[in-house]
């Protein structure tokens, strides 16, 4: 009985919040959709290991798209060589993309040309990234010799899945880590009399088929009205360059992440919908609360994506594959199977990193603050995920504008 009191009483005590989650999650995710901003232990910029990862395995290939990308001379189409990094979120990732493009770039344009052209890099996101803790950062941005950035930097807020720029103004495009993110939740997902209403899931991987063949449509129109602004943006000749997450070619879609170590260490699947039940049980919230949240991640087979440029046309596809990287380090995995409890804050912090900001506006603060916390003592208390080993699956495809 003193249980029950105490649970009606926490509930009465956040009814303003509780109301708050009933925000609709319809149209766009663009208004409140970000990667958390700042620089403490639950920001973005602290928890993107998997995403420099990424980024890692793809360099050689992306330095070797740049080494044969087409120059453009100063008496064609070009004024300055201009650079964007689409979905750039905050830290050190995408400052050293770009850093990366420029370096090669003007060491190609001093050897072969004769000539140093100015270079503008642009960072765009969506409204809600956090672009002051990136600009911050901006005048760190010190390269190896000791000299500073070689580019004039701006910010351009807004989403990928519209036009960006005027026709024909970039010669490089990069998107890193980025467009598995959807532009919204499926209609039909979030009514709860459809079929694919996603009953007791926060995410697709394992759902049943009508939830995945929702996400897949909305992926094929996302990424067809992705592709479709870069074709009027990309100059003739200019390349872009994808990394997502994604799945290989064999795996249907309802199998997101292909092996069972990977499924049930994912950050969005069992330990997440556990901690969802928790809130559950403790009478926080509703299950129509629970069922309404998901995660709008969609990860691509190389063929789908495959087909969406081709489907697309205007670019010539130069590479398209599929690699896994590890989770996280030996050395980490060694050191959180001795202290569970910083592993299981670890995961809390990537989960806050990425999430954060749509569990707010489904909950609000302080039942969000609620979800990571009942996330973090699941993870903690299994000792068996930690001897299992996650791995993220991307996909990496250059294509030239025709």
């Amino acid at each position: 009985m003193k249980e029950s009191i105490a649970i009606s009483t926490n509930r009465e005590a956040l009814e303003p919040e509780y109301k708050y989650c009933l925000q609709t999650w319809a149209g766009g995710l663009d208004r409140f959709l970000s990667m958390q901003g700042g620089d403490d232990d639950g920001s973005y910029a602290k928890n993107s290991e998997a995403p420099a990862s990424a980024i890692t395995i793809c360099k050689p290939l992306f330095l070797v798209a740049i080494q044969s990308l087409k120059l453009f001379r100063r008496e064609e189409e070009m004024d300055s060589v201009r650079i964007a990094d689409l979905g750039c979120a905050t830290g050190y990732n995408t400052l050293a993309t770009i850093d990366m493009v420029v370096e090669s770039l003007r060491h190609r344009y001093i050897q072969e040309c004769g000539l140093e052209p100015e270079f503008e890099a642009f960072f765009a996101d969506l409204p809600s990234n956090d672009f002051n803790s990136l600009f911050r950062s901006l005048p760190a941005a010190m390269l190896s010799d000791g000299k500073t950035r070689r580019y004039f930097a701006a910010g351009v807020p807004g989403s990928f899945y519209g036009r960006l720029f005027p026709k024909r103004k970039l010669h490089v495009v990069v998107s890193l880590s980025a467009l598995q993110w959807l532009s919204k939740i499926p209609d039909e997902v979030l009514d709860n009399k459809s079929p694919a209403w996603n009953k007791g899931r926060a995410w697709i991987d394992g759902a049943k088929g009508e939830v995945v063949e929702a996400y897949a449509k909305q992926s094929e129109e996302d990424l067809e009205s992705f592709l479709r602004c870069r074709k009027e943006e990309i100059v003739r000749g200019g390349m872009l360059f994808m990394v997502m997450g994604g799945r290989p070619r064999s795996e249907q879609p309802e199998n997101q992440l292909g092996d069972p170590d990977s499924r049930a260490k994912h950050p969005f699947t069992t330990s997440m919908d556990q901690a969802w039940q928790v809130l559950l049980n403790e009478g926080l919230i509703d299950e129509e609360t629970r069922d309404g949240f998901n995660i709008p991640v969609y990860m691509r087979s190389t063929e789908e994506v495959e087909r969406g440029i081709k489907r697309c046309g205007g670019f010539e596809i130069q590479r398209i594959e599929y690699q896994k990287i590890v989770e996280h380090s030996e050395e980490k995995h060694e050191e959180w199977i001795k202290d569970p409890v910083s592993y299981g804050r670890a995961k809390a912090n990537l989960v806050r990193a990425t999430l954060r900001p749509i569990a707010e506006t489904h909950l609000g603060p302080y039942l969000s603050e609620e979800l990571f916390k009942r996330y973090e003592n699941r993870v903690s208390s299994d000792t068996v995920l930690l001897h299992k080993t996650c791995f993220y699956g991307v996909i990496i495809a250059c294509a030239i504008r025709k």
